[in-house]
C-alpha cells in the first residue's frame, strides 16, 4: 500500500487549503523574553568529527549561562521524525530539508537551536540559511581530517563502510562537501572539547547573540 505522504499530488491539494495562522505573541517578544537573539548554530562535518561532542557541551555553556537552546541530533531525530529516511542523496536531502524547518520553528520561539548533522551538501546547507533571516544562522564547520574521524570511529561506521557493509558513507562512497565560508571553523584534532566549546560561545558573545 502507497503512504498518502509519499504522492506528492496529495500533498501539493492540501497545501493549497492551508493558510497560515498568525499568533498574538511575536517572535520578537519571545526573544524579548528570554534576553537573546534567536540563532540556529548548524554544525556540519564528517562522521566522528566531534559535532554531537562539542554542540551538547556549548549547550550545556549556554544552560550554565541561563540561555535557553534546545540540540537537534542527526541520530536522534532519525528515530522519530525522520525515521522513514534512508541514507540515499535524495534522503539526506529529505532529512536536512525537514530539519530546517524544526530549526526555523525554534528560532521562531526565541530559542538557540543547535543542529548537529553531518548535512553533507553545501546546496542543502544553504536552503536552510534561506529559510532564516541573515542573522539567524551561523555555519558551525567541525573540521577534523578524515583520518582523525576514521581513527576515532565511535560506532564503527568507518569500519563498515571500508567492507562494504554500509553504502553511501559520507566520505568514503559519498561525497563530504566542505563549507566555504564558515562563520565558525572549528578544529577538534588541536584543541580539547572544552576549548571549542568556548570558541562557539565567545563567538555567540562576540556577535552579540547574548549577553551577561
Amino acid at each position: 500500500m502507497t503512504s498518502p505522504y509519499n504522492n506528492k499530488e496529495n500533498i501539493t491539494d492540501k497545501s493549497s487549503d492551508v493558510v497560515w495562522h498568525n499568533a498574538t505573541v511575536t517572535s520578537e517578544q519571545r526573544a524579548e523574553q528570554k534576553k537573546q537573539k534567536p540563532v540556529v548554530l548548524w554544525f556540519t562535518g564528517l562522521s566522528g568529527s566531534g559535532k554531537s561532542t562539542v554542540a551538547n557541551a556549548v549547550e550545556a555553556k549556554l544552560m550554565a549561562l541561563g540561555k535557553h537552546s534546545y540540540l537537534l541530533d542527526g541520530d536522534n531525530v532519525r528515530h522519530g521524525l525522520n525515521k522513514d529516511l534512508g541514507f540515499s542523496d535524495a534522503d539526506r536531502i529529505e532529512n536536512i530539508r525537514r530539519i530546517g524547518e524544526v530549526a526555523k520553528l525554534f528560532v521562531d520561539s526565541g530559542s538557540i537551536v543547535l543542529t548537529a548533522f553531518i548535512s553533507p551538501f553545501i546546496s542543502d546547507r544553504q536552503q536552510v540559511r534561506d529559510l532564516l533571516e541573515h542573522d539567524q544562522f551561523l555555519e558551525v564547520f567541525i573540521d577534523t581530517p578524515l583520518e582523525v574521524c576514521e581513527s576515532r570511529d565511535p560506532k564503527g561506521l568507518y569500519k563498515k563502510a571500508r567492507s562494504g557493509e554500509i553504502k553511501n558513507f559520507t566520505g568514503i562512497s559519498s561525497d563530504y562537501e566542505a563549507p566555504l565560508n564558515p562563520e565558525i571553523h572549528v578544529k577538534t584534532a588541536e584543541f580539547s572539547i572544552e576549548q571549542c566549546a568556548e570558541q562557539i560561545v565567545d563567538a555567540l558573545i562576540e556577535r552579540k547573540y547574548f549577553s551577561f
